[in-house]
């Protein structure tokens, strides 16, 4: 572990500058992508995680529904469908990582 250097008691704390920090240079995206963009590009390479989204809160609405309804059993059975749904999306997000992750490698 490296000691830490000497501390320079002249230096100021200035919040108005952007501190140096060094070994880093912040990067400026030049073609930021918009919301609708990124929502795009993550649904084509993973369509699973949007369906398994819809799936879950599908799920919950009804059996919500169901509950103010006063259908007991069939807002239980819901529930229970949406527990499936949600291990259906974490599935689906960890077999995109995974695949990410291989394709990522030379």
């Amino acid at each position: 572990m490296a000691a830490p250097g000497p501390v320079n008691p002249e230096a100021t704390f200035d919040p108005s500058k952007t501190p140096v920090i060094e070994g880093f240079s912040p990067t400026v995206y030049s073609n930021p992508e918009s919301f609708k963009d990124k929502f795009i590009r993550k649904t084509r390479e993973n369509p699973m995680v949007p369906i398994g989204c819809l799936g879950t809160a599908a799920a919950l609405t009804y059996g919500l529904y169901c509950f103010h309804r006063g259908q007991s059993h069939r807002s239980q059975i819901m529930m229970r469908t949406r527990i499936a749904a949600q291990g259906f999306t974490v599935v689906a997000i960890l077999l995109g990582l995974a695949a990410s992750a291989m394709k990522s490698r030379p």
